[in-house]
């Protein structure tokens, strides 16, 4: 990136970023609105933003922020060059916080998979699955072999250029852009048409609508979600995709339940610190605490508490976490467990083609998928 007024802008954007005032929220703030900008030159600008966080613990804070985005920069060509170039050691004490080493095992891979450019993934719907990589192109399916076979051609690497956002495909419902990570929920999930689901904390509905389609629009998915925001967003969604299967409604996580419907199996997409979108998002590196981790869990064990008796015996209970911190994944599935003798934990990937059945708490780690990182855990009630 060499242009003057989008170095200039990358710039004016850095300055503004707080962590009151994250990264993606200025740049949304800032680009989102401006039609002058062609949607190459918002990406350029949001990559030189992102290359900006990812590499801060390497620039002199002495420097003008004109100074330090050109030293990002150049370390970025450096290590897209010669990944090597950056010794383990160099990116252990400066890739992340100090506090994560705690939390966290960390490898060189996985290190190195943080300071490069994140894969774009996308979920077709299944009606246009042959159809679209010839309208779209650049389309690559994951090699992953998490992803169930008949779903290989659904889940798609996009690796062109274009802003897909923007396309008519994206408008008619044809596919939504989901990360691997999070589509591999779905999968663990394992929804059959005609169950009753529950999405406890559904959000925007990304994987409300997956488990949708997995269940080929047939049974009942209750969705929900403690931000009418979020439901009202959903709504729309749901609407483009042709999901008609759901009923929306706002839960606080509290113990008083949305319904008193039982459920053939539970959906808890917890709230977490998102370490494993560390990647996609650098500057959150820099802005979340410990403490934001210890608070979450005890929110994250919580949820499970409470929802967990809405299941039907024989169900299945899912928890995931695009987290990679101990405190949010083995210790909140190893502390369900004990506590919960009724919920029998069960292989994640029961459905994936092995031989025998797989563990009951997986981590996807960034840098094997080639997307976020990701932790689920999933339990069977006694029946």
């Amino acid at each position: 990136m060499s242009d003057s007024p989008l170095l200039n802008r990358a710039t004016h954007i850095i300055d503004q970023v707080s962590s009151e005032k994250p990264a993606d929220y200025v740049l949304r703030g800032e680009l989102g609105a401006d039609k002058e900008l062609s949607p190459s030159e918002k990406r350029d600008i949001s990559k030189a933003v992102f290359t900006y966080f990812r590499w801060l613990s390497w620039l002199d804070k002495s420097a003008a922020t004109p100074s330090r985005l050109a030293s990002a920069l150049d370390l970025q060509r450096k290590f897209e060059a010669d990944p090597a170039y950056f010794k383990p050691e160099a990116l252990a004490d400066r890739a992340v916080p100090e506090w994560v080493k705690d939390e966290i095992d960390l490898t060189p891979a996985y290190l190195r998979h943080l300071q490069s450019e994140p894969a774009l993934w996308i979920r077709v719907q299944q009606e246009f699955a042959a159809a679209l990589p010839r309208s779209l192109g650049n389309l690559a399916p994951s090699p992953s072999p998490l992803v169930p076979e008949k779903h290989r051609a659904t889940t798609l690497r996009y690796t062109g250029q274009t802003d897909l956002f923007r396309t008519s495909e994206f408008h008619q419902g044809v596919f939504e852009i989901q990360d691997l990570a999070s589509q591999l929920v779905s999968y663990a999930a394992n929804p059959q048409p005609g169950q009753t689901w529950w999405d406890t904390c559904a959000g925007e509905g990304g994987k409300t609508l997956h488990l949708s389609a997995l269940m080929e629009n047939k049974g009942l998915i209750w969705a929900s979600d403690r931000n009418t925001g979020r439901i009202a967003t959903l709504r729309k969604r749901a609407g483009r995709a042709q999901a008609f299967n759901y009923r929306a409604v706002t839960w606080n996580g509290g113990p008083f339940l949305p319904t008193k419907t039982k459920f053939d199996g539970i959906l808890i997409d917890a709230p977490c610190s998102g370490v494993g979108t560390w990647q996609r998002n650098p500057h959150a590196r820099w802005t979340t605490t410990p403490t934001d981790v210890s608070e979450l869990a005890e929110i994250q064990l919580q949820l499970l508490n409470h929802a967990a008796p809405a299941l039907k015996p024989g169900g299945r209970l899912v928890y995931a976490v695009c987290t990679l911190t101990k405190s949010e994944t083995t210790k909140i599935a190893d502390a369900f467990t004990a506590a919960h003798p009724d919920y029998i934990p069960d292989p994640v990937f029961a459905n994936a083609a092995a031989a025998t059945p797989g563990p009951c708490q997986v981590h996807l780690w960034p840098h094997e998928l080639n997307a976020n990182g990701m932790f689920i855990a999933a339990w069977k009630r006694k029946g």
